[in-house]
């Protein structure tokens, strides 16, 4: 008798199919020679909206093709099918229209032999959908806030700074000062490629917005070339030329509150 690891044993009156049918995943079920022979009804729902990028009418048109017709490569793709002993996943594209992530599980029998494959599309999402998530996150992933002292962040403004990116940053930040109760916010302007009145314009307003929320704003990586510029700034803005010198500040106003 051959081992199993499999622990209990499934009622009669429960399909194994139906069981697959239930669970709230896209889930497809190729035979050895790579054909799609069965699809739950998640499968059928996504398949029948991918059907007219193959010019095919629904998704029962899929039952029978071989997993080689979605390739454009069929060699490659039976290649690694071909070698596969574990659960393969990967992100693919289809028709350039929508995005997925691909889980290829080969079915084994008791002799380590392949008898079919069970393929997942997981969080499937049309190409618009998944550019619009990289920009979101590039944007957060521009504006980094580091957390330097109890109560203090600072933020390294880098290149361009643009009307739509002090939106993000005054939005990012207010909401950072008010779920961790921040009390200072450094802003270091080390890296910008400009200084000029608008970005003035916004890093004041910036501060008039950390005014209200009872934060203050501390201006550091001031040049002299800066300096010079900064009649647009309010004159009660404390400005440093380094950061360790506004840590200093901010360390020696936390030992008199």
């Amino acid at each position: 008798m051959s081992k199993v690891n499999e622990v209990g044993t499934i009622p009669n009156e429960i399909s194994m199919l139906k069981a697959l049918n239930s669970i709230g995943e896209t889930i497809i079920i190729a035979d050895k020679l790579f054909h799609i022979r069965w699809m739950n009804s998640n499968a059928s729902d996504l398949l029948t909206l991918i059907a007219p990028l193959f010019q095919l009418q629904d998704s029962r048109a899929f039952i029978g093709l071989s997993m080689d017709f979605f390739h454009q490569r069929p060699e490659h793709q039976q290649r690694v099918m071909g070698s596969l002993m574990t659960t393969l996943r990967t992100r693919i594209t289809i028709r350039n229209r929508f995005v997925t992530d691909i889980v290829v599980t080969p079915i084994m029998n008791d002799l380590k032999e392949i008898e079919g494959y069970v393929i997942m599309l997981m969080d499937v999402t049309t190409k618009s959908e998944e550019e619009k998530k990289k920009e979101k996150l590039i944007k957060a992933l521009s504006i980094p806030i580091l957390h330097v002292w109890k109560n203090t962040i600072a933020l390294p403004l880098i290149g361009e700074f643009d009307a739509e990116r002090a939106d993000l940053l005054i939005s990012s930040v207010l909401m950072e000062c008010s779920t961790q109760r921040i009390e200072y916010v450094l802003i270091s302007l080390n890296g910008l490629s400009e200084f000029d009145q608008e970005v003035q314009f916004y890093i004041q307003k910036l501060y008039d917005c950390l005014k209200l929320i009872g934060a203050k704003c501390i201006l550091v990586g001031i040049s002299p070339q800066m300096a010079i510029s900064m009649g647009f700034l309010e004159r009660d803005i404390p400005t440093y030329r380094s950061t360790y010198a506004g840590l200093e500040a901010i360390i020696e106003q936390q030992k008199h509150n």
